[in-house]
């Protein structure tokens, strides 16, 4: 009986420090994730679960080994991180967090959703540019249930509360509901949601380029073990056909552009002179030309990206046209005089652009794609340019404004829904609104409204720039 217990003993403790080895990885794959993809706020969330079951698995008795069985959430974790590792996975804005509820009218008496102020689903995100819930189950597939009984909730009555909660609300609605079931899932409960709920299977191939672990054999690594999803079930069940206004899954393009500018100007060649810098050419030269404005020249799989007027001015900066140097160097009283209360907001962006040019760091954004502009935007990026630009910058404005495509404001339902306060200003959601209902990232310096957006639960798809004044070079 001794010998049978050491042996629990030592296979107990092996088990724990396997699982404390996984845990270490899983913290470190946390800390690679892409902070343009996921919030602050949601990294810090999954560090904090792994920091705990870390120390869980620190504190595991083992001398009860034989009368507490290992018990850890580390596979849940590892499943949820893997699919953000995901290209195809943008805009996280909540992660294993409940995710509030504000209900449309004509929506409030649905039963499941009507009891509740939140609905926990384990991933907000943007998937494809469409907004989605994720769920995420790590449970051996036989043991998950389709009718509810006295220990657990069945698998119809969760996804139904889901579904309901996702119909209630317009702000957070949801394009589709991905489940993600990493171990797989039994052939009755894949039909059961297929014939129910109308679930097929996700349209996209997970990658494969996660490993776990390897084989040592005498000193030397052999043999890489893919990862542990090669029986995973992935299905999507959508909320609706068309969802707040965005493109709809056959990826129609709206009736919105407006030809702003006389038909021979549109996408006429830049000319870099006149103080244009080189990187500012090479930066117009990477975006899809702008040779027409009828709906029918525009393929169903164009690419945009929408600009607010925070990027149209950083673009055409001085600061960001070779200017940085030579603001720099000049005397601080004529600085001060110059820039006023905005001396050092200005001087701090020259010596960013001196390390970080701003334009080498656009160029991945802006690379292959069709520039948007809203009408709001247009109106203010012109008025600020000739207010306060120089010769310089207004050349560069102008050459910019003929490589974009100029749209209606049009912001998404679900944008304009959210309540109008000081930080959700209604100006900035016109113009993220019509990004969002294009299915385009918005590229902006305006971090203060995104992040109001991202404490609402709702994942919008933007892409961060260092901000830059013009000068008036």
């Amino acid at each position: 009986m001794r010998n049978q217990g050491n042996r629990e003993r030592r296979s107990m403790e092996a088990e724990v420090e396997a699982a404390k080895k996984r845990c270490q990885e899983l913290i470190e794959k946390i800390d690679c994730l892409d902070v343009a993809t996921i919030k602050s706020n949601c990294k810090h969330t999954l560090l904090k679960f792994a920091h705990s079951e870390f120390s869980f698995l620190c504190r595991f008795p083992i001398h009860l080994a034989s009368s507490q069985p290992l018990s850890v959430n580390l596979g849940h974790l590892e499943a949820i991180v893997y699919i953000l590792q995901q290209p195809f996975i943008t805009a996280v804005s909540r992660v294993c967090k409940p995710l509030p509820l504000s209900f449309s009218s004509k929506h409030k008496t649905l039963s499941a959703a009507a009891s509740l102020n939140s609905i926990h689903v384990h991933i907000v995100c943007n998937l494809n540019k469409n907004p989605v819930w994720v769920i995420v189950s790590d449970r051996n597939p036989n043991y998950i249930t389709w009718h509810s009984n006295n220990k657990t909730k069945g698998l119809k009555s969760r996804i139904q509360q889901v579904l309901d909660a996702a119909k209630s609300t317009n702000t957070l609605r949801p394009y589709s509901i991905i489940l993600f079931f990493s171990n797989g899932l039994t052939i009755f409960n894949h039909q059961k949601l297929k014939d129910e709920f109308g679930a097929s299977k996700l349209a996209l191939e997970f990658s494969d380029s996660d490993f776990d672990f390897a084989e040592e054999t005498e000193g030397e690594w052999v043999h890489v073990i893919p990862g542990l999803y090669k029986e995973a079930c992935v299905l999507e069940i959508k909320v609706d056909h068309v969802v707040n206004n965005v493109i709809s899954s056959e990826h129609e393009v709206r009736d919105s552009f407006l030809n702003v500018f006389p038909p021979e100007h549109q996408g006429e060649n830049v000319n870099p002179n006149l103080g244009s810098s080189n990187s500012f050419s090479a930066l117009l030269s990477q975006m899809k030309k702008v040779e027409s404005t009828k709906m029918e020249d525009f393929s169903h799989d164009d690419d945009f990206i929408n600009f607010d007027t925070t990027a149209l001015i950083a673009i055409v900066s001085g600061i960001s046209n070779g200017c940085a140097e030579e603001l720099l160097n000049k005397p601080e009283v004529e600085l001060r005089h110059r820039f006023k209360g905005n001396y050092d907001f200005v001087i701090a962006q020259a010596m960013s652009e001196l390390q970080y040019p701003i334009h080498a760091n656009l160029s991945a954004a802006v690379s292959g794609k069709r520039g948007i502009i809203c009408e709001s935007v247009l109106s203010e990026f012109k008025e600020l340019v000739l207010m306060c630009g120089g010769a310089n910058e207004k050349h560069r404005a102008d050459q910019l404004l003929k490589c974009l495509l100029v749209v209606r404001d049009s912001p998404s339902e679900r944008l304009i829904g959210l309540p109008t306060t000081r930080k959700l200003a209604l100006k900035n959601k016109i113009v993220f609104g019509t990004g969002d209902y294009w299915r385009a990232p918005t590229l902006t310096a305006n971090m203060a409204f995104v992040r109001a957006v991202a404490q609402t639960g709702m994942s919008l798809f933007t892409i961060e720039h260092s901000p830059r004044a013009l000068t008036g070079n």
